[in-house]
This record gives structure tokens, C-alpha cells and sequence, in this order.
């Protein structure tokens, strides 16, 4: 498994194709597909990928065999380090690159130093928070966040401390 860094342009594109491919894939089990737009468009295209970038946000797109099966997207603070994005094509999910993946983001966390990982993820979102826990992270809120339109994120906030 390779993990590539999103660091062109060009990269940034394959990025959103892929994150709208896996969105309106994965999410219309728990949201609207109006919803899954709505949010691809704010949160998963190009310009909102590019302006997390220039914030401070690493994205990375996972590759097996040179074919993309999925992406991260990071967000390194303080003391923590924001797992913002961990994103699995379908045919890709059940084989354990999932585990790979939040190794490899246990390992970034501890090369920038940082004692903590967190996300976000939603309420009905069952198959996720199982791995979640399995992996080590407690749920230690939940929070209800409005991002416009009339639409609202009703998420866990997990977090799992790093040795």
C-alpha cells in the first residue's frame, strides 16, 4: 500500500474525483443524496481540498497496485492531530486496509510529535465506529454541527491516545 501526498494540482483533482466517487457510493445508506452533494461540494471538491491544503490540512490518496482505493486527509494542531478524512472505495473495504491506514496516521501523528488522534464520524454510521473502537478510539462527545443549507454533521467525536 502506498500513500501518496497530494501536492499538485493535478493531484488535488484526482482527489475530489475520487472523494465524490466514495461519497455518493458510501453515504446514501445515511444521508440525503442532497445532503452528500451539498457536502461533496462544500467540503470534497477541488477548491475547499485546495484552500484545507494551503491551511495546513495533509491529504494523501492510497494506492494498491497503482490503483487508487481510497484517501486521508489530516490536520495536525496543538497537541492532537485531526483525522479529518479515511476514505475506502467499495471494493476495497473488508480486506483490512483500513487498519493499514490508520497505522500509517498513528505513525504521522508521531512523527509530528503529537500525543492524540481525533475525528468526527456519524452517528449512523455503524460499520466506521465499530472499527473505530476496535482500533483503540473512545467516544468522548457527540456533537451536532450546522454547515448551512438547513443541513446539519450529527457526529461522534472519538479520540485515541498515541504512545
Amino acid at each position: 500500500m502506498i500513500f501518496q501526498k497530494i501536492q499538485s494540482e493535478a493531484d488535488i483533482e484526482l482527489l475530489a474525483a475520487t472523494a465524490n466517487e466514495i461519497w455518493h457510493e458510501y453515504f446514501p445508506c445515511i444521508l440525503t443524496k442532497e445532503q452528500i452533494d451539498y457536502m461533496v461540494a462544500k467540503f470534497q471538491s477541488k477548491q475547499p481540498m485546495t484552500e484545507q491544503i494551503a491551511d495546513g490540512y495533509l491529504y494523501y490518496l492510497v494506492k494498491l497496485n497503482d490503483t487508487i482505493i481510497g484517501y486521508i486527509g489530516l490536520h495536525p494542531e496543538e497537541k492532537k492531530l485531526f483525522l479529518s478524512k479515511l476514505y475506502l472505495k467499495n471494493e476495497a473495504r473488508n480486506h483490512g486496509y483500513a487498519s493499514q491506514m490508520l497505522e500509517f496516521i498513528e505513525q504521522v501523528a508521531r512523527d509530528l510529535g503529537l500525543s492524540s488522534i481525533y475525528l468526527t464520524v456519524n452517528k449512523y454510521n455503524e460499520h466506521s465506529i465499530a472499527v473505530y473502537k476496535k482500533k483503540g478510539f473512545l467516544t468522548i462527545k457527540d456533537q451536532v454541527a450546522d454547515i448551512g443549507n438547513g443541513f446539519v454533521m450529527d457526529d461522534y467525536i472519538m479520540e485515541k491516545t498515541i504512545a
